[in-house]
């Protein structure tokens, strides 16, 4: 089994020369960091990755969550993760200092992220929801929260969940029922129960914190009447004891895939005794949530991304090792076989694979920098800027890598014919465990209607023009190239056509007809990706044909023109799949919407 899941010589190049991670350094936030500091947190990632979430990457997989006698039993693996993670100041590395933190670039923390989630998915997991969950208090929750809970689960002895999803509100959270009774004793009494809640139950820590979105008995119908708590699998007591407070797990769901970490469903306060502690105000709930949200979206992506580049190494490995067949024009039978690489179609799979992988890669890590940016610049014009395209782009990077992470592992597998569907190779495993990744933290639909419903309209549009600004600068520096003028070219115009369908459909939002102004609102999210994975390769065409002007080694002048390569064969045929796209986009026949429930009959 392929043991390469990851390019440590590809991250490097997307941070030092496509993203100039070092500038960060020049904000005072980050000033204490330097290139061999990202160097030892990139090495010390894949070191972990190999040592501790590769080896048992197969074997979570067949031995999956069980619930026994009220407890969810994991892995035996999963403790020393969360040890080693905690210990090693992982789950906070972003936090301030006074927190506890190393004030580290999310850019760098995403591609340790990035390489947890390629080594094991189900493994990475437990730590880095932690350390979502612990980032939302540590931005709304109160001091006296914040002292109760930060340290545990910043050390990994605690772990971290969101808990929104409920039987009868999945993505409609308006619909939520679970209520917390206020009391005079600073704290609520939460009734109710969540379902689809990762890692919200299991032995592989000593307690459980929930943050859970619920309705304060008497609040506004709607989201504006939604409030964030904290709920405790074990509430602390002043002396440090551990209580149970009511909230249990009462099954476990078996998955297609990422069987790893335990996806559960909780009955809270069967025994009215389950105490939840508000975070930050009444009703403000979806808001702080969301923060948590949007940040899990950019990590859906770039999880999605890292298993698709896992399964893109173990199928490449595969291709260059399994003899079969000769060249189309050898007639002698008798000649030895040749490996698969050397096929037309199995490179047109390979760089299919990569095409994908590395773009939306980029995109990830691009949107890691924004977040950092946006966080710590001053300058308020270049904080807008940033807080601009990560609005725009954060439904593009959620989608692109799950929706196209899918197909990428699928061609993986297909390199393997026969044995590409069996579990003596990884493939089978990476295209179940990636599946997960169109659905969870908010479906394609969702993100294709956040796009269009919301993101492209806000500010009067200020967003989406934003990005089309961006974009056209590296279309007018790469048409300076001669050997991109013809790429610039063709997004030029494919970033045109984006313009013309996103006007033709905002003026039926303008005319009041909102559901034809959406229906086909997924596709038009497809359309965009493929865009904006267009602007990422040639962003790093860019940068490669820069460095090949002073790289001589073998090494350098392959590893570069691959990239040069992959960016052609991106334009060649992925974005010409827009064409049709935009073509049935600017057709408001309203088909789907004609479409009536009983026409389904059989």
């Amino acid at each position: 089994m392929a043991e390469k899941f990851v390019s440590e010589r590809n991250l490097k190049f997307l941070l030092y020369e496509v993203l100039d991670a070092e500038s960060l350094t020049r904000y005072p936030y980050f000033q204490d960091h330097d290139r061999e500091v990202f160097d030892m947190v990139l090495e010390t990632g894949i070191r972990m990755g190999k040592e501790m979430l590769w080896p048992v990457f197969a074997e979570m997989d067949r031995e999956p969550p069980e619930l026994v006698d009220g407890e969810v039993r994991v892995h035996p693996s999963v403790r020393g993760i969360m040890k080693a993670c905690g210990e090693g100041g992982w789950i906070g590395a972003h936090f301030p200092y006074d927190m506890g933190g190393q004030q580290m670039p999310n850019t760098i923390m995403s591609m340790f992220r990035y390489v947890f989630s390629a080594a094991n998915y189900s493994a990475s997991v437990f730590p880095f929801l932690t350390a979502g969950a612990a980032h939302l208090l540590l931005s709304f929750a109160s001091k006296e929260l914040q002292d109760r809970y930060l340290p545990k689960m910043i050390s990994g002895e605690w772990q971290g969940t969101m808990a929104l999803t409920e039987p009868q509100a999945g993505s409609s959270l308006t619909d939520l029922t679970t209520t917390a009774h206020p009391t005079d004793k600073g704290y609520y009494l939460m009734k109710g129960q969540k379902i689809f809640i990762s890692c919200a139950d299991h032995n592989g820590v000593e307690n459980i914190v929930n943050l859970m979105i619920a309705r304060i008995k008497g609040a506004p119908p709607g989201i504006k009447g939604i409030s964030l708590f904290v709920v405790p699998k074990y509430r602390p007591e002043e002396n440090g004891d551990l209580v149970f407070n009511d909230i249990s797990c009462a099954g476990i769901y078996h998955k297609m895939g990422y069987k790893g970490s335990p996806l559960t469903q909780l009955a809270i306060g069967e025994n009215d005794e389950c105490r939840a502690w508000l975070v930050g105000e009444e009703h403000k709930g979806i808001r702080y949530m969301f923060q948590l949200m949007n940040e899990a979206r950019i990590d859906v992506g770039m999880s999605a991304a890292a298993i698709a580049n896992a399964a893109y190494y173990a199928s490449l490995e595969y291709a260059r090792e399994r003899p079969q067949g000769r060249r189309i024009m050898e007639k002698d039978p008798l000649k030895p076989q040749i490996p698969i690489i050397n096929h037309a179609d199995v490179k047109r799979m390979l760089m299919f694979q990569r095409a994908v992988v590395e773009g939306a890669l980029a995109l990830a890590a691009y949107c890691a920098k924004l977040s950092d940016v946006a966080h710590v610049s001053e300058d308020e014009e270049e904080k807008e800027k940033s807080e601009l395209l990560l609005e725009i782009l954060t439904p593009a990077v959620k989608t692109y890598p799950s929706e196209m992470g899918v197909l990428s592992v699928s061609a993986g597998l297909q390199c393997l014919g026969g044995y590409g569907f069996c579990d003596e190779f990884p493939l089978e495993q990476h295209y179940r465990d990636t599946r997960i990744h169109p659905i969870h933290e908010g479906t394609t639909g969702i993100q294709g209607m956040d796009l269009l419903g919301r993101k492209v309209v806000m500010k009067n549009g200020k967003a989406f023009m934003t990005f089309m600004a961006e974009t056209n600068k590296t279309i007018e520096e790469a048409k300076g190239v001669d050997e991109f003028k013809a790429l610039a070219e063709s997004l030029e115009k494919a970033l045109g056509k984006l313009g013309l369908t996103t006007k033709s459909l905002t003026d039926l939002a303008i005319k009041g007809e909102i559901d034809l102004f959406l229906a086909d609102a997924t596709l038009y999210l497809e359309a965009f990706g493929v865009v904006v994975i267009a602007w990422q390769w040639l962003l790093q065409a860019l940068a490669a044909k820069k460095a090949l002007a002073s790289k001589t080694s073998e090494a350098d002048v392959n590893f570069y023109t691959g990239k040069i390569m992959t960016a052609r064969f991106f334009f060649e045929y992925e974005l010409p799949k827009t064409r049709g796209l935009f073509a049935r986009l600017q057709n408001s026949d309203g088909l789907t919407l004609e479409m009536k429930e009983e026409y389904f009959q059989d």
